[in-house]
């Protein structure tokens, strides 16, 4: 399973608790944990340090990719391929289920048991207590993509295994047998897609996954770029907007209140799993593949694996998500888990490590391998997944204004809303109001506001 998926299990909660207590501002600046004496920019691949010997700790959640049956590339695969430019750098992975608490259990140690580890929910303000530097942003900026998502103080944390899209995977055979010819753009061509569905096939029209709190937390990921067209949304609008989740009366189909009625209205209209309560991840890869799913609202990343996962790879495609903002559609390109460096390893170890993330950046193919798109700067190649994507235009969030760089975390930690940050039982919440009808979409939107809306007052 996707690294996104196993950290957001435990997320929310930990994000909850300040990260400052697990490691503590040591005061050390980015170029201090440097220990290694060289920049990601400064490395060239193949001959620096072709001779460097150095034993390495490659911490993430790809529980998956260690295993010899894993239908992709594995582990062992990738390593071996390092090995061939640098055969005295030995890479050993380590993985676990449950990542996100374990990775935040190894900060809180803060020692050198890791060298690279897929950053988990830390404030910007505490990158440098963990992590080395790979270089100044605006030097980065020059070799990768989203450099300022794992950035602070004018310096790169963390580089991203490869950039996604939040999109709704689909299974184009039951599409055809539904009669749908054009993908849905707005929420209501959405919903008489799903009754078409429902009324012509035997398909599930919309899987909720409801049993995995990580996929519902994954409806967070569409309210921003998607949702708005605008990538200061996120970091530079929410943060100041006390009712961000309320309907926009001038055009209702759009913002973060569209996303999630979607959500709503198809639970209400009767275009989900009969009993929500009885989802299984697992098995709902097949089940897409086979045509028993149409339509399932999960990243990019998902695709590889329910293409995999039986014998009609391709009827499993991607489609953006059907909003439309003034005439045009948007999709967020965010970065997946980002890489960062172990502050406490010794120079060599962080040297062999930071030779390694650009190995994994550069020359693994590691991106479109797992169906993401390349990080490295002058690679504009998509993988396949992205063919319904030729006139969406990817936008990149805008990051926060200075002096503003935690404060949508603070924001999102004080109301316990927990967007984006794996809080899947606020949308199991929507399920089952919807379901039950306990609740309108309109009272639930009212609710989060308030949370919301007093974390902004409590922070200004």
């Amino acid at each position: 399973m996707n690294v996104k998926k196993i950290a957001a299990a435990g997320i929310a909660a930990a994000c909850l608790v300040s990260v400052a207590a697990c490691g503590g501002n040591n005061g050390s600046s980015a170029d201090g944990n440097n220990k290694a004496g060289i920049t990601y920019p400064e490395i060239k691949l193949g001959e620096t340090d072709k001779d460097l010997k150095a034993e390495i700790t490659f911490f993430n959640g790809r529980t998956d990719m260690g295993l010899a049956s894993y239908p992709g590339k594995n582990w062992e695969s990738y390593m071996k391929d390092f090995n061939e430019m640098y055969p005295n750098i030995k890479v050993n992975v380590q993985t676990d289920s449950n990542y996100a608490d374990s990775a935040l259990t190894r900060l809180q140690a803060n020692n050198d048991s890791w060298d690279i580890m897929m950053i988990p929910a830390v404030d910007r303000s505490e990158f440098s207590n963990y992590f080395v530097s790979y270089g100044k942003t605006e030097d980065m900026d020059k070799e990768i993509k989203l450099a300022n998502e794992k950035a602070y103080d004018g310096q790169t944390y963390g580089i991203a295994t490869d950039g996604q899209t939040s999109g709704i995977v689909y299974n184009a055979k039951v599409f055809e047998e539904a009669g749908i010819k054009e993908l849905p753009k707005t929420p209501e061509e959405f919903q008489a897609d799903l009754k078409l569905i429902k009324e012509k096939t035997k398909a599930i029209p919309l899987y909720t996954n409801f049993a995995e709190d990580w996929a519902m937390g994954a409806w967070d990921a569409y309210i921003g770029g998607n949702a708005t067209g605008d990538p200061k949304f996120m970091n530079q609008v929410m943060p100041h907007d006390k009712t961000p989740f309320a309907k926009d009366d001038k055009a209702p189909d759009t913002h973060p209140y569209a996303v999630y009625k979607t959500l709503y209205d198809a639970v209400a209209n009767g275009y989900t799993e009969e009993d929500y309560s009885t989802t299984d991840w697992e098995s709902s890869k097949g089940k897409i593949n086979n045509g028993e799913i149409a339509t399932m609202v999960l990243g990019a990343w998902a695709v590889p694996q329910m293409k995999q996962a039986g014998d009609h790879p391709d009827d499993v495609q991607y489609m953006p998500f059907p909003i439309t903002v003034d005439g045009k559609q948007y999709a967020t390109l965010a970065g997946n888990y980002s890489m960062g460096i172990n502050k406490n390893s010794d120079a060599d170890r962080q040297k062999a490590a930071m030779i390694f993330v650009k190995w994994m950046t550069e020359k693994s193919g590691y991106a479109k391998n797992e169906g993401g798109i390349p990080i490295i700067k002058d690679d504009d190649s998509y993988p396949d997944t992205y063919e319904h994507f030729k006139d969406v235009e990817l936008i990149v969030d805008d990051p926060a204004k200075e002096g503003e760089e935690d404060l949508f975390a603070d924001i999102n930690s004080d109301s316990e809303l927990g967007i984006n940050n794996g809080n899947g039982k606020k949308i199991q919440d929507i399920v089952t109001d919807a379901a039950n009808k306990t609740k309108t979409i309109d009272q639930i939107m009212g609710e989060w506001d308030e949370k919301w809306g007093a974390a902004v007052e409590s922070e200004s």
